[in-house]
Order: C-alpha cells, then structure tokens, then sequence
C-alpha cells in the first residue's frame, strides 16, 4: 500500500480552531481494533458530515531492531502528550507503523488544520528524538472524505483510508472461492445454453438498426476499478447521453419523480419512453435479454453473478459519500438483493441500503437463494424498461 507522504507544510501557525490538552492515560489501540476504529469513524462522518484526520507515523529501517523500537516508543509517547482526549491513538502496522484518528474537525481551511498539527506533533518529537531519528520519521496526513482519483474515475486515491476492506476479504477467503466457483460454473453454463438465443439476438440487432451488436462502456467496479462492462446494444449509434446523466444526477439527489405508475400505484424510478431505444432494444430490455453478454464480465472476473449493479463514472460522481460503499465493499453483479426486491421501483437511497445489507450478510447461500428468485423477476419483467 503506498501512503502519501507530506514532506513540508506552510510555516505553522497557531488555529483556532484546535484546541490541544493534554491526553493523559491515552489508550493506544492495537491494530485490528485501530482499523476497526477507522471504519467506524467513516460511517460516523457520512452520517455526521463532520470530517476526520488520519495522520500516520512511521521511521526508517536504517536503524536495528532495537533502537527502532526505542524510537517508535518516543514517537508513541510524543503522540500522546500532544493530541486530544477525544482523538484516538492506535497502530496502523503492529510496533512499525502508528496513526491518530483527529475527530471533530472543523475545516474551513485544511493547510491551517495540517499546520497546526504537524507545528505540534514536530515539536514534541524533537523534545523526545535526536535530530538523526527524527530525520528518518515520516508524516503522512489523510483527510476522510477523501477526493476520488480524477484521472482514474470512480478509484479511490487514498487506500490508507480503507485498511479494513481488504482485511475482511482476507477473513473471507475461502466464502470468496466457493463464490469464484460458483461465478464461473454459472457462467460457462448460462452461456452454453443461450448459444442459440445469443446468435438469434446478434442477428436481430443487425438487420434492425446501425452499429455494432454489443455496446461497450467504462463502469466502476469493487475498489472503484474501471472496468469494459457488455450489453446487447438496445439503442441507435451516437445518441445524447446528456439526458441519461442528468436523470440520473437529480435521481441520486432524490430529485427524479417517477414518471409512471403501475396498479399498486407505486412510481418507476428509471427513464422510460426513451426515444433512443430501437425496436428491437426495447424487447430486449423488457426481457432483460440485453443483459447475457454481462457472462463475459463474469468469466473474467469483473462482475460476479450476484452483486450490486455497477455504476456509470458519472453516476459515482454524484454520490453522497455513504453511496460509495457499494462500490466498495462488493463486486459488483448481473442480479443482486435489489432487482429480486424491487428494481425499478425503488428508490436510490433503498437501492443502496439494499445493496449495503446484501454486503453485510452475504453468503454464498445468499447467493444461490438471489439466483434462485432471478428468473422469476425477470419474467414478471416489472420495472424493466
């Protein structure tokens, strides 16, 4: 894991808007419990909109062992005389790498924060190190919410913020097999018997508009990696996808109303009469037929069978910070909790819960289950458009 490091600040100036006591018997946490203290602070600033700090320590290895361990102790000490009693101390990496989670922030200017606190920190560890050890020690600050990687849309840029996503997948690794197992077998079989029906769809699109048969497009993927997800293309070559992105901006917003109603008086929460939608498309999104190539993604492994639908890049920029966990915390899926509930009747925020709730407890009896009430849902075909 590579962690960015800040190498100089602004000349520090005292803030106002840190007020700095002393911590007394401050507990440092171990690791498992500092990362599992991390995540939780996440979910508390999605909640709270208050953001969080994470700064992190860690010195060189020009050193022994011993003397090492002598310098990260001072470090440790420095730490806690220096941060407050409501900020939590804790190891990043076990006796190599230490780390403070500064809650409460106020941050009308983020350079005035990190001056404040590295003016603090630097002067206290001098007290405690030679000029030859601090020399060697590394700072390196990570503010939550973090921006997204511009350059690679939807990619987190900061991974020191998600320690314990790839621990979980760790403690899971075995689930995570039969689940690869099961994505593959399932696949390969799925593609295997809708030969016949994959060649009839290809011809179909061919005869009936312009264009070539499978539509391509970047979406975002678990971790926020970009991935070239497959459909049967269901609309003409060259169409506007202005109209998309906006629906889907004020949907995420909660700003979309559903433009049509069904008997139980229940709204669709996707865009429908779609005039860039072909004739033949329009079949194959009611019969979710467009969707088959999507095998491809999961043979390669990209896309599960069962999972949270992957965003576009523009709808992920949209998202409210706690939206991003279904990106996160899953790979994403051809069917999932959401399209066996409700599809597009529901909401975006329930969408989301839903996806979220699938994450916490998933299973790979979740899975066979979800399969299982997947052909049902598609040949009610409610919600599809």
């Amino acid at each position: 894991m590579t962690v960015p490091r800040v190498d100089k600040i602004s000349s520090p100036a005292d803030d106002p808007l840190l007020e700095w006591v002393s911590a007394g018997a401050h507990e440092v946490l171990n690791e498992d419990t500092f990362k599992r203290a991390i995540a939780i602070e996440r979910k508390r600033t999605e909640r709270s909109k208050k953001p969080f700090l994470l700064m992190l320590l860690e010195t060189g290895n020009h050193q022994g062992p011993e003397k090492k361990g002598r310098v990260i102790d001072s470090m440790v000490s420095a730490l806690v005389s220096s941060t407050r009693e409501t900020d939590v101390i804790g190891w990043y990496t076990e006796r190599s790498t230490v780390g403070v989670i500064f809650t409460g922030l106020v941050v009308n200017d983020k350079n005035s924060i990190l001056s404040a606190i590295l003016s603090k920190v630097s002067t206290t560890l001098r007290e405690q190190l030679t000029s030859d050890q601090f020399s060697q020690v590394s700072i390196s600050f990570h503010f939550f919410p973090d921006d997204w990687d511009h350059d690679h849309p939807g990619r987190p840029s900061n991974p020191a913020l998600y320690p314990d996503l790839l621990r979980s997948d760790k403690g899971k690794r075995s689930l995570l097999g039969v689940k690869r197992v099961m994505d593959i077998v399932g696949s390969a079989v799925m593609l295997i018997l809708c030969a016949p029906v994959l060649l009839i769809v290809a011809v179909a699109i061919k005869v009936s508009s312009k264009g070539p048969v499978l539509f391509r497009q970047q979406r975002v993927g678990q971790y926020g990696k970009n991935f070239t997800f497959l459909k049967f293309r269901s609309m003409h070559v060259g169409n506007d996808h202005g109209v998309h992105k906006e629906f889907v901006t004020k949907l995420i917003a909660s700003e979309a109303n559903s433009d049509q109603a069904n008997r139980n008086g229940d709204g669709v929460y996707k865009l429908t009469n779609d005039k860039r939608i072909t004739r033949v498309g329009k079949l194959l999104r009611r019969t979710s037929l467009d969707e088959l190539p999507q095998f491809l993604n999961v043979l390669k492994g990209d896309m599960s069978l069962v999972g949270p639908r992957p965003p576009i890049p523009y709808e992920l920029a949209a998202y409210q910070t706690w939206h991003r966990r279904r990106v996160l915390e899953v790979k994403p899926g051809i069917t999932g909790l959401w399209q066996v509930t409700g599809r597009s009747r529901v909401k975006f925020d329930e969408m989301v819960r839903l996806d979220l709730r699938y994450a916490m407890s998933w299973s790979p009896w979740l899975d066979f289950k979800i399969l299982m009430r997947t052909p049902l849902a598609v040949i009610k075909g409610e919600g599809a458009f």
